[in-house]
């Protein structure tokens, strides 16, 4: 018998994408599906462990204030656990909880602000998970504004990528101001080519050929990167929004053509409770 999905939804402080994905993760099979705000985890009233997909929404996490998610990733990093009472849980930093749920094997997914703070806090490449620290960026968009249209994107069908499996192109919406992919060295991006790390890029109409152009690169990441998965394919964080096309309505030519009642974002999600239920997590 297939085990019972968990899904959380981490909101909060300037996410607003929760409720998408949330229903995203339901449409998807997930039996439980969580909207949790941060503060229950920092109060302790919920606990990482108890689920086995956290899905990190798009938004403006705290204003983005320092850059997109750095100062929601420093919260992370150091803010404490505290009971009803005030007193210091004895599991310390939040972040030993996200710590021992990447350990288990569990999946997580950031999309957009949600992929922002996985790179600010280390989790993405992290090709050495002992030694999690950001090696890569994510800052504004060379055009200068904030972006929302709608992007093709390039699978990598290499990628050890859970949530892109079987897939082989995209029509995602994205809206970010922030969204520009910088590595920290050359080195880092070697990696993530020679390792397949790098699950999606912006492309042309035929979703076979990575541009650099502009706007169907809307915001001039290097080497055209919209996503970025951890070398075991369970973490993902990409900058389009699956969550955004569920249904052929939220395609913006759905009165024009004839398209496929389910949107293609869906897949991804789908993708990440079948392999929750394969692997028994």
């Amino acid at each position: 018998m297939a085990p019972t999905v968990k899904c959380i939804v981490l909101t909060g402080n300037g996410t607003n994408c929760e409720m998408e994905m949330a229903h995203a993760c339901r449409l998807a099979g997930a039996e439980v599906v969580e909207i949790v705000h941060l503060s229950e985890l920092l109060c302790g009233e919920k606990r990482l462990e108890d689920y086995h997909f956290l899905n990190l929404p798009g938004g403006f996490l705290d204003g983005d204030d320092l850059g997109s998610a750095k100062a929601g990733a420093n919260r992370i990093l150091h803010a404490k656990i505290r009971g009803r009472a005030g007193a210091t849980n004895a599991e310390t930093r939040l972040y030993d909880q996200f710590s021992r749920f990447i350990e288990d094997g569990k999946l997580i997914l950031g999309v957009c602000n949600g992929f922002q703070l996985l790179v600010k806090l280390g989790v993405l490449p992290a090709f050495d998970a002992a030694e999690r620290a950001q090696t890569v960026t994510l800052t504004y968009n060379d055009s200068g504004r904030f972006e929302d249209r709608w992007v093709h994107l390039k699978v990598d069908p290499a990628s050890p990528c859970v949530y892109t499996e079987g897939l082989t192109g995209l029509y995602l919406p994205v809206r970010h101001g922030e969204g520009k992919f910088i590595p920290g060295s050359a080195e880092v991006l070697a990696r993530l080519h020679r390792e397949h790390c790098i699950a999606l890029q912006y492309s042309t109409a035929d979703t076979a050929t990575a541009t650099l152009d502009y706007p169907a690169n809307p915001n001039g990441s290097v080497d055209a990167v919209a996503g970025i998965c951890s070398a075991s394919g369970r973490i993902f964080g990409m900058m389009p929004h699956p969550e955004a096309y569920l249904h052929r309505t939220n395609h913006p030519r759905w009165t024009r053509e004839d398209l496929p009642e389910t949107g293609m974002g869906l897949a991804l999600f789908r993708n990440a409770v079948s392999f929750i239920k394969r692997q028994r997590l």
